[in-house]
């Protein structure tokens, strides 16, 4: 049985379609009871559970051969990051308590960094967590910038014109990949066989692309030009407290912007692996425009 967290999410709810279609028993672990029958009609189990209840957690993992896992994170939270914390907390005693032979993880590109890499910093404290754990295998899949994180900029964009853009400079390459192809990839790695302890794969997109390249994929989808804009770095808190994150939330991303634009989300050097997803941008940005 694999147990399968966030199974509402693009990516839980990806793995879970790769896993039973091979006929995988799957046990969908939901927030909301209300969303199970799409799952019931894919054969799952079905295991309602807050994230932050480590005995309802303890429960949906219990029997489970396998579970993945994510942290999911609440821009609105007024404390994001001790909430965040909290939460790698609960599921760690989860997972401590249930012993699954296989944990999946999906992390982050930049987990290996202890500092000065805001988000990110909370799946270095999940990566860590984990590693204290007596599962069989760990696999730690750190997933690169989903392309659908473009969503709300990109709806500016073909509004306006103009592209603003947290990375600097323009021609930054960054990796990224579709939230979906996270799904199959960690799909893929639980279906194979290898009984390595510990894997660290890194998970992104077939290439890498530049705020520029982003610019001129929404203006080809929409018959006009766009142009990327810097957006001055003094202006970011205001700029993501005005989306609707909280202050606390903002500041993190700050830091993380700072750290990507210094070159530190990225692959850990001669560290595990790299699995490249098939989705190219453009098709991401044509079913956000189209939405």
């Amino acid at each position: 049985m694999h147990a399968i967290l966030g199974a509402t999410g693009k990516v839980g709810r990806t793995t879970i379609a790769a896993l039973r279609k091979v006929n995988v028993p799957v046990r969908a672990i939901l927030r909301d009871g209300s969303k199970a029958q799409a799952f019931s009609d894919l054969g799952c189990q079905i295991a309602v559970a807050d994230v932050h209840d480590h005995r309802a957690l303890t429960s949906a993992f219990e029997g489970a051969s396998a579970v993945q896992i994510i942290c999911p994170v609440d821009v609105r939270a007024p404390q994001a990051n001790s909430r965040m914390r909290r939460l790698v907390d609960c599921l760690g005693e989860a997972l401590a308590a249930a012993k699954p032979q296989t944990i999946l993880a999906i992390s982050d590109y930049g987990a290996q960094h202890s500092s000065g890499t805001g988000v990110t910093l909370i799946f270095h404290a999940l990566e860590a967590r984990l590693r204290q754990l007596e599962a069989r295998r760990l696999i730690l899949l750190r997933s690169a910038e989903h392309m659908e994180n473009w969503a709300r900029l990109a709806k500016v964009a073909a509004e306006s014109g103009r592209l603003p853009s947290f990375y600097h400079p323009l021609t930054k390459l960054l990796p990224t990949i579709s939230a979906y192809d996270v799904g199959s990839i960690a799909a893929e790695l639980l279906l194979e066989k290898q009984g390595v302890a510990l894997r660290i794969v890194h998970a992104e997109g077939p290439r890498r692309y530049t705020p520029n390249d982003v610019a001129a994929a929404i203006g080809s989808l929409i018959g006009r030009d766009v142009l990327a804009q810097p957006l001055p770095e003094t202006e970011w808190q205001a700029a993501l407290v005005r989306a609707g994150l909280s202050e606390d939330y903002g500041r993190l991303l700050v830091e993380l912007y700072t750290a990507h634009n210094a070159g530190r989300i990225d692959v850990e050097k001669d560290v595990g692996e790299i699995r490249r997803g098939t989705t190219e941008l453009a098709e991401v940005l044509r079913r956000i425009l189209s939405a």
